[in-house]
């Protein structure tokens, strides 16, 4: 985000935005999510002129990193860049290895991009899993748009809990979405590979069932279906080299 602070005309170079993987750190962090909708036909284009960009960046002793996520599911072609910032001070920081390599994207990526979509969300550490990221490939994302948010937040707390208390660990890292149309929150699993998910995997409805038994259960499920107004999920798959890391 801090090349884009003084070129924000130019939605395409949304792109030199910096990204780690560090959702395992306890303390909050704000995580930009800038979505990306390639043209139909252009995927090749697309993704040509991203290493393009990459090289430029690398060659003019850029610094950064970032990672780049391609949607499995969904409609149309949508790629998904992440950036994570300490505070909202970074902002206001300029890239000049960014700065330098700006026709690269205006020539090489804007006209391959239909559509983009930049949203700011916070990392919520009280209900993520505490073990790193690691060498994850796949991330399942569920998306909540909440009615509700006090009972909301309520019941993810117990949730996350007793996913804890029985495995360990929590099962996924979660955000708050902070403004902007669609998700309040979302919740980021991670897998190794495709193979990983044919993993057996208890609900967390079973799993919390076993905490704290069938009639709380029931009535807990029942508060949080009446605070959310939407549920929804996509897959993304790690781009390695279109990534920064």
């Amino acid at each position: 985000m801090k090349t884009i602070k003084s070129i924000m005309v130019l939605a395409t170079l949304l792109l030199l935005i910096p990204c780690s993987t560090n959702a395992q750190e306890q303390e909050s962090f704000i995580m930009n999510l800038t979505e990306f909708t390639v043209k139909f036909g252009q995927d090749n284009n697309f993704t040509d002129g991203v290493k393009k960009w990459n090289k430029c960046y690398q060659d003019n002793n850029g610094t950064e990193k970032w990672n780049v996520w391609h949607r499995l599911q969904g409609k149309g072609n949508v790629y998904v860049l992440t950036d994570n910032m300490a505070n909202w001070a970074e902002m206001s920081k300029v890239d000049a290895a960014g700065n330098t390599c700006r026709n690269v994207a205006l020539e090489s990526i804007m006209p391959f991009i239909e559509s983009s979509e930049f949203n700011t969300t916070r990392s919520w550490p009280q209900m993520s899993r505490k073990a790193p990221f690691g060498d994850a490939t796949i991330v399942w994302v569920t998306n909540f748009e909440v009615e509700d948010d006090f009972t909301f937040n309520k019941i993810i707390k117990e949730v996350t809990s007793a996913i804890s208390s029985k495995e360990g660990d929590k099962r996924g890292y979660w955000y708050r979405v902070m403004g902007g149309e669609g998700a309040n929150y979302f919740v980021s699993t991670p897998y190794k590979d495709f193979a990983a998910m044919d993993m057996n995997e208890d609900n967390v409805w079973k799993v919390y069932e076993s905490v704290h038994g069938e009639k709380k259960t029931l009535e807990t499920r029942e508060k949080f279906r009446e605070s959310v107004k939407d549920i929804w999920s996509y897959t993304f798959m790690l781009e390695k080299e279109l990534s920064m890391e």
